[in-house]
This record gives structure tokens, C-alpha cells and sequence, in this order.
């Protein structure tokens, strides 16, 4: 899954792009993305420095071209001063939040931190049951948040019983 972030990142066909890891965890899809693609400076946002020690290590050589940031992407001040970027990437980070949290909202802010021309990646868990008892989202309640927070649009690419990849612009 990973090389899909970073062929969609090198498509973007900018010479040094800024992209936003949202909640980054381990490090695991930021190490890819920072070998993968030249020039690339990436802000990781996790809500804890505790899964950063392995990144450190793993990104140690990249550090020129990473910051981490942390923040609780359930505050509704999580974007606030991370300056705009030409794409936000996610993966398996915010299944959770998105139901219990106002998922219209959340992607309302992501949109708003991205350049012109810019994309959102969302690598996630979803469900195929509309009761409302999963904490995931089905994929027809991930484009109504979108559409609802004014994406021009929001493209899944793949669903394959319990995850989504999904390609959005602003």
C-alpha cells in the first residue's frame, strides 16, 4: 500500500513537496514516502512521541526533511499553524475519531490545510454495515462527509471488505 502513497506524491510533479502525515505512529509510512520521494519534507502528526523513538531511529537520516508534531487530531484545534501543504496523507490512523468526532468537520480542516492542486491519501478501516454499530465508516459515509465538507472530489480507489484507500482533492 505504501508505494501507492508515494507514486500518488511523485505524480504530484512538484520539485519539493510538503505533505502531512496524520497520525504517524511508528514512523512506518513516513520512512517509505521519504525514500521513495526526492525532495519530499513531510510534518508527522501523532498524539503521542511515545511510538516516535523507533521513528527517530528508522528516520534519522531524513530528519532535515521531517518534523513531528504532536497533537490529538480528536482536539479541534489539531491543524492550527501547520501552515498548507500539497498533500495530507493517512494510514489506519483515523477510523476511530471519524464516527465519534464529526468525520464533515475533520475533513473540513484537512481540506483547508491543502495548496492548490493538492491531494488527500486515506489508507483506513471501513465497514460494509450501515447499522451505525461499527466504529468505522462505511464508504458511502466517507463521501458524504466529504461532499459535506466541500471536496471538489473524493475518489475511493480501492475497498476490499475492511479498508479503503481513498484520493480527495480540495
Amino acid at each position: 500500500m505504501f508505494h501507492r502513497f508515494a507514486a500518488e506524491l511523485k505524480a504530484l510533479g512538484r520539485p519539493f513537496p510538503r505533505a502531512l502525515d496524520l497520525g504517524s505512529g511508528r514512523g512506518d509510512l513516513a520512512a517509505h514516502v521519504l525514500r521513495e520521494v526526492p525532495g519530499l519534507r513531510l510534518v508527522t502528526l501523532d498524539f503521542s512521541d511515545t511510538p516516535q523513538a523507533p521513528a527517530r531511529t528508522r528516520l534519522a537520516s531524513k530528519e532535515g526533511r521531517r518534523t513531528h508534531v504532536v497533537r490529538h487530531l480528536a482536539n479541534p484545534g489539531w491543524a492550527d499553524g501547520l501552515g498548507r501543504f500539497d498533500a495530507v496523507i493517512s494510514h489506519d490512523a483515523v477510523h476511530t475519531l471519524l464516527r465519534a468526532h464529526r468525520p464533515t468537520a475533520f475533513y473540513a480542516q484537512v481540506r483547508a490545510l491543502l495548496l492548490p492542486g493538492a491531494v488527500f491519501l486515506l489508507a483506513d478501516r471501513s465497514t460494509g454495515d450501515h447499522d451505525g454499530a461499527s466504529p468505522y465508516l462505511t464508504p458511502d459515509e466517507q463521501r458524504e462527509a466529504f461532499d459535506a465538507a466541500g471536496w471538489t472530489s473524493a475518489d475511493i480507489l480501492r475497498n476490499d471488505h475492511h479498508s479503503l484507500y481513498l484520493k480527495a482533492h480540495p
